[in-house]
Parts: C-alpha cells; sequence; structure tokens
C-alpha cells in the first residue's frame, strides 16, 4: 500500500503501470472486491455526478437564493464563440459550477473528496471529455486516478474546510484532477505528480470562509477557479514543466498551512467574506437575529 505520491509513482514505473491500475489494485485489496465489482461502484459514482451537472445546467436555485442560475449564463455565453479561455476550459468551469450548484440546492452529488468541492473532477472530467473523448472505463480510470492522489491527501493532511481551509478542500479536488487530467492525456506518473503538485501550490493558504455558513458564496465560484486550475496546471506537466517542491512536501505544506490558520478561517462562517459587512447582512437576512 502506497503512503506517499513518491511511493504511488515509484511503484507506477517499477511495474510499468498506471497510477489507476495501482489504484485499483488496492482498492481490490483493501475491500476485497472483486474488480469487477470495483468499477461497477465506481461508474454508479460517475452517473451520478453526470446526473448532477446536467441538473445544474439546466437551471437550478438554492432554497436561500444565495447561488444558482450561474452555470446556465456561462453554457449560454459559451455557445456565442467570444470565450477567452476557450471551449474546454469554460466547458470545465460551467460544468463545476453547474454541479456544486446542485450540491447549494440540496441536490444529490459525489463527493469528490467533499461536498464543497464536488464539481471540481468531474466538471474538469466531462469538461474535458468532447476534447479527448475517453471511453467509460477511460472515465472511471480518471477517477480512481483522482481518488489515489486524495487518498495520499486525506492521509497525510486534510481534506477539510473545518481543519485545513479551502485549500484542503477545492485545493486537494483540483489537485487531484489535474493529475487524473495528465493520466487520461497520456502523459507518465511523474508528469501527474507534477502537475498535483503545480496545481496545489496555487491553492496554499486559501480560507474557507462561507457566508452564513453554507456551502454556497464563495464555494461555488471557489470551484471554477479549482477546475480553471487543474486544466492549466495538466497543461503545465504536459509541457514538461515541473514544481521545484516535491509533491509530498507540498502535501505537508499545506497540512501546516491548516494547523496555523485561525478558526475564524476555517469553515466557522466569521472571517474572510463571511464577516464582511455584506456578508453579515445576507447571513442576517437567511436566520434572522
Amino acid at each position: 500500500m502506497f503512503k506517499s505520491v513518491k511511493e504511488l509513482v515509484e511503484i507506477c514505473e517499477e511495474q510499468n503501470k498506471k497510477i489507476h491500475e495501482i489504484m485499483l489494485e488496492q482498492e481490490m485489496e483493501v475491500t476485497g472486491l472483486s474488480e469487477a465489482d470495483v468499477y461497477a461502484h465506481m461508474d454508479k459514482n460517475l452517473q451520478t455526478m453526470e446526473n448532477a451537472l446536467d441538473e445544474g445546467l439546466a437551471g437550478v436555485t438554492s432554497t436561500t437564493g444565495l447561488t444558482g442560475g450561474d452555470a446556465v449564463l456561462i453554457k449560454e455565453y459559451l455557445k456565442t464563440g467570444k470565450s477567452l479561455a476557450g471551449p474546454t476550459l469554460l466547458d470545465a468551469v460551467s460544468k463545476a459550477v453547474a454541479t456544486n450548484e446542485v450540491n447549494a440546492a440540496m441536490g444529490k452529488i459525489c463527493a469528490t473528496p467533499t461536498a464543497g468541492s464536488a464539481g471540481v473532477v468531474p466538471g474538469v472530467l466531462f469538461g474535458l471529455k468532447p476534447r479527448l473523448e475517453p471511453s467509460r472505463k477511460d472515465m472511471l480510470n480518471f477517477l480512481l486516478t483522482s481518488g489515489a492522489f486524495g487518498f495520499v491527501v486525506a492521509n497525510n493532511a486534510s481534506i477539510s474546510g473545518a481543519a485545513g481551509g479551502c485549500q484542503a478542500e477545492v485545493g486537494s479536488a483540483a489537485a487531484m484532477a489535474a493529475g487524473a487530467t495528465v493520466e487520461l492525456a497520456g502523459g507518465t506518473p511523474q508528469q501527474s505528480a507534477e502537475a498535483f503538485a503545480i496545481c496545489l501550490k496555487n491553492m496554499l493558504g486559501l480560507v474557507c470562509d462561507p457566508v452564513a455558513g453554507l456551502v454556497e458564496v464563495p464555494c461555488v465560484k471557489r470551484n471554477a477557479a479549482g477546475a480553471s486550475n487543474a486544466i492549466v496546471s495538466a497543461d503545465m506537466a504536459l509541457a514538461g514543466v515541473t514544481s521545484r517542491i516535491p509533491t509530498d512536501e507540498v502535501i505537508e505544506a499545506m497540512y501546516k498551512i491548516g494547523q496555523t490558520m485561525p478558526s475564524a478561517l476555517r469553515e466557522t462562517g466569521r472571517g474572510g467574506l463571511a464577516g464582511t459587512p455584506t456578508g453579515q447582512r445576507l447571513k442576517q437576512e437567511i436566520f434572522g437575529d
């Protein structure tokens, strides 16, 4: 069983296997499930993701009215052909936002790795689908690769906003998606690790400051940032760009940053954007005194 990204990459290189293959083997060993059963469970997760983004792209609004409809706006803007970011990137963003809007509206999503960051991995995967044309199994392998990186983060740092801020949630999700994107695009395990590191470094220090303590503002739009960060980081790694700081040290740095982060900036809804005059006013409008 691998405990670090370095170990994971070494196993892949020694056995001439891809990251998803190592994760599949570990999952089978830990759970006792067959390969077919693991893929069946993962397919259920993938279908949940697809259903959520379809629902979001059709248009949803949260009970509070704080979020909703942005995915539709982005989707319609994309059709105009005026996008500065390009169709692949903005499509991923629209789908990331769609998924998280469904979460905010109390819909069914697949936490990857958390509900608040649930839009990033599916947004990137389904955003890349028209460009890379993956098979259904390729898409399931993307989730396994994402899970391999998430496994390391969860066991060596944190994926909880309450423990480590938003860097631990959207940051982890974005980095997971970046690593999986590289593999899907034909990159090496080491390139996946580089993409993960580059992506997570970009989100170090990001606080968790939900307005009114709800997973809506700024969470939904941070999923958009996470998705775009993931794709750009993957492209950088595929181009041969490397991280000066090793991946596992980046994960350790995230953990230490989270430990020093004030409680007001760790999902308590007291600091950051939640503590602004508008943030406080919205909280009062929703919950009263």
